[in-house]
């Protein structure tokens, strides 16, 4: 069986993360791995695993893209592609129209997956036309089928996304030598109850709403300190500076650390007492949330879209009425002075996104 995969680019992200996860599980059953990106800093990990890359320009929402869809069909015709996996929308357009360029025998089979709750319209639609429709949470699934009647249910397939365990360890003890560098770093956090709120700093993650409820919490609680993991997503993004002038104002002065980007989120997520997720509109899954519960540590959300899903089958205890800021203050002060509950096993494996999406190439090929 050979599979190409395409979307947009190779930097970073749950999506890319996916690909790779998938081309790797390809190789190992034995099965051959392709993928067609514009490129990015993944590209030499996914080659280390044994998938192929082959680097095109579909990623740019212009008129001059369309010349690639020739381009496409030579391509998948050359590869002998059994089937093209999308995962974006524009490279999921250009692929569906190389493939309806190809004789009907030679066409490869055509699998799409919804990462995202994308703005209903005719563009977002062609996510909802592949043979068969991954959706990654059912919060996903949902939203297909409440906004794509034409899309027939038989074809959709859930598949949570998956953390490796053997990365995200439970109750995984972050290095003695790592902890030495962090209080080095940020002094500040010597001795500390940390509350993590990982996550790009952008306005829709909930930074200032994470900012207000330390400022209720904190005061009472001298130990408590606040961390929020992550940078902008733009160079000269205004954001992170709004939330350092919310932090003066709301007098959390020497209580909040900023970060910024880390490459050992992990050993961050492991000294957490509560990680959160506080986005102030749905997320389809939530990849941090699945990877502190693996660890063991809770998180505390918002009950909406993907992430709910996952706290409420590890730790239901924390999980908040959507957008409900009261209640938010009172369940994190329950928890910071109760005798913390214990996070169940998480089950969104890695293994099993793994094996069950190969169970739906190898479905669509049998049905030939």
């Amino acid at each position: 069986m050979h599979v190409v995969q395409i979307l947009p680019a190779l930097e970073a992200g749950g999506v890319e993360r996916g690909t790779l996860e998938i081309g790797a599980a390809l190789v190992r059953a034995g099965h051959r791995s392709t993928v067609i990106s514009s490129g990015g800093r993944l590209v030499p990990e996914l080659v280390a695993a044994g998938s192929v890359h082959i680097e095109m320009p579909v990623h740019a929402k212009r008129i001059a893209s369309l010349s690639q869809v020739g381009k496409l069909r030579n391509v998948f015709s050359g590869l002998g592609a059994d089937i093209v996996h999308a995962r974006s929308r524009l490279p999921a357009w250009l692929a569906w129209w190389a493939i309806r360029r190809l004789a009907v025998d030679r066409r490869p089979r055509f699998v799409t997956t919804v990462h995202g709750l994308y703005t209903v319209n005719g563009y977002s639609g062609i996510m909802t036309r592949g043979e068969r429709v991954v959706a990654i949470s059912a919060s996903v699934r949902d939203y297909i089928f409440a906004n794509y009647p034409r899309c027939d249910p038989e074809i959709v397939r859930l598949i949570h996304r998956g953390v490796d365990a053997t990365e995200f360890p439970r109750g995984h003890v972050p290095p003695a030598a790592w902890r030495t560098a962090l209080w080095e770093e940020f002094p500040e956090l010597t001795g500390k109850r940390l509350l993590v709120l990982p996550g790009r700093l952008v306005r829709w993650k909930g930074g200032s709403t994470f900012l207000r409820l330390l400022a209720e919490v904190a005061p009472s609680r001298e130990a408590v300190h606040g961390v929020l993991v992550g940078g902008p997503d733009r160079p000269r993004s205004a954001f992170p500076t709004e939330l350092t002038r919310e932090c003066g104002r709301l007098g959390l002065g020497g209580r909040v650390t900023f970060a910024g980007h880390r490459s050992d989120l992990r050993e961050w997520l492991a000294s957490a007492e509560l990680c959160f997720n506080l986005s102030t509109h749905p997320e389809p899954f939530g990849r941090t949330v699945i990877e502190a519960l693996s660890l063991g540590t809770p998180v505390v959300a918002f009950d909406s879209g993907g992430p709910a899903e996952t706290v409420a089958a590890c730790f239901p205890q924390g999980l908040v009425p959507d957008g409900d800021f009261e209640a938010l203050v009172g369940r994190v002060a329950a928890l910071l002075d109760g005798v913390m509950p214990e996070v169940r096993p998480c089950p969104f494996e890695l293994s099993r996104m793994q094996d069950e999406t190969l169970r739906v190439y190898a479905e669509l090929l049998a049905a030939d």
